[in-house]
């Protein structure tokens, strides 16, 4: 006999199915997949890919970071509200810089979000502060296409590429801010990570090598060349990790300090340019 169909799921159904797969905030992505379907026949099946461990945002097509609906596309690494303090702490050293070049009709100031994802981080900065030049970079194709969607219709520009490698040339010693949420799970412990991203999000935005420090530790090494005087470089970091990722801009030259948000998990490594030894 022929599989009965599925009855489509009442709200009820629909948190008890999202309950049953684990999904701690059930009510709440109950009602998001909801608003979000055209039919009960496809509410059905979004339940299905939830239930199944698709990330959430997979599945909406969005994630909510900073107050916006950045565009995520399967495959490409979610926002994590956290990140959102790697935002305020730019948006901080920004604010002031980018109304003076607006008085005196100078240059904006340049700003730059390597291991760019999504695009997310650029994205909120240039919604919350204006006239600055945004450049992001990743390596991922996906990411790629998916952070063009977000952040060029807002008039910044994505390039596909490794870190500093795909930015024009004439961004050298011209960076305000650089802001980098680069890979830093130590390979060990990527198995250790909830199925929704270990399985569902790419590797290479996961995995930050033996110690999850390789890739901060290739960014903060070049970004001296690329910052302008008084610039400064913002790497979200963990609380592990925050001791060696301040020596490492120590090593590199720059002044260093953390910044830290206790409710969100959040840690952000701040270093700058020490006046004297831009490159």
């Amino acid at each position: 006999m022929p599989p009965e169909p599925r009855i489509s799921a009442s709200p009820e159904e629909a948190v008890r199915r999202l309950r049953a797969a684990g999904c701690v905030f059930a009510e709440e992505e109950a009602g998001l997949l909801a608003g979000a379907a055209g039919s009960a026949t496809e509410l059905d099946a979004m339940i299905e890919r939830r239930a199944a461990g698709l990330p959430l945002e997979h599945i909406l097509g969005w994630a909510d970071f900073c107050g916006l609906r950045i565009g995520v596309v399967t495959g490409v690494f979610v926002p994590r509200r956290r990140t959102e303090f790697l935002v305020r702490q730019a948006e901080l050293l920004l604010g002031g810089t980018a109304r003076d070049a607006g008085r005196r009709d100078a240059p904006a100031p340049a700003v730059v979000d390597l291991c760019c994802g999504s695009g997310a981080v650029g994205t909120a900065l240039l919604a919350r502060v204006g006239g600055i030049e945004l450049h992001a970079s990743d390596l991922d194709p996906a990411a790629v296409l998916c952070a063009r969607s977000n952040i060029e219709p807002a008039g910044g520009h994505v390039h596909e590429g490794d870190l500093f490698e795909p930015l024009p040339a004439r961004l050298r010693s011209r960076i305000t801010v650089l802001v980098a949420n680069a890979p830093y799970v130590p390979t060990a412990a990527i198995g250790t990570m909830p199925p929704e991203a270990r399985l569902h999000e790419p590797r290479m935005s996961l995995d930050g090598g033996a110690d999850g420090l390789d890739i901060q530790r290739r960014v903060i090494a070049a970004a001296p060349a690329w910052l302008a005087r008084g610039g400064h470089v913002l790497i979200e970091t963990s609380r592990g990790q925050a001791r060696r990722t301040i020596g490492l801009m120590r090593e590199a030259g720059l002044s260093a300090r953390l910044a830290q948000d206790p409710e969100l998990d959040a840690t952000v490594a701040i270093g700058a340019v020490v006046i004297g030894t831009a490159a």
